[in-house]
């Protein structure tokens, strides 16, 4: 084959530094916006951002010529950079060390997008550590 040929979506969950409810209603669109217009730079088109006053969730193309880590890094060094500087709130804006990255077969991502869009339905019954902490086991990975 002389030719390579990518199409890796990613859905990608990253929390506030200690899970502190830094993300309100009124500055959530500016943060998004934020986050979608680095990851477009990044040569990583987005499919939809939404999430919670503690964390975010982002479903989008992977760029190939960079590892998640890379473009989770730059996102979060500087979307915590933009609110900061914006002054959007009070205190200092930080992200949490890790993050959690799951493939998403073409197949689901219907319903990694509708899951997604409807994250303020989904944790009326159940927060954002229960959330990932399903995540993860999920998909194989944590304690064993």
């Amino acid at each position: 084959m002389s030719q390579s040929f990518t199409k890796l979506w990613i859905h990608v969950i990253w929390a506030t530094k200690n899970r502190k409810d830094l993300i309100d209603f009124s500055i959530e669109k500016s943060l998004y916006d934020c986050i979608w217009q680095e990851l477009t730079e990044l040569g990583c088109p987005v499919r939809i951002i939404n999430g919670m006053p503690d964390h975010v969730h982002v479903l989008f193309l992977q760029n190939p010529q960079k590892t998640i880590t890379d473009i989770v890094k730059q996102i979060k060094g500087s979307s915590s950079h933009f609110m900061n500087r914006g002054e959007f709130i009070l205190e200092k804006f930080a992200w949490q060390t890790g993050f959690g990255a799951f493939s998403v077969s073409e197949s689901q991502l219907n319903a990694v997008y509708n899951y997604i869009k409807n994250q303020k339905q989904h944790h009326l019954k159940k927060n954002g550590q229960d959330e990932f902490d399903e995540f993860v086991k999920l998909h194989g990975l944590g304690d064993k």
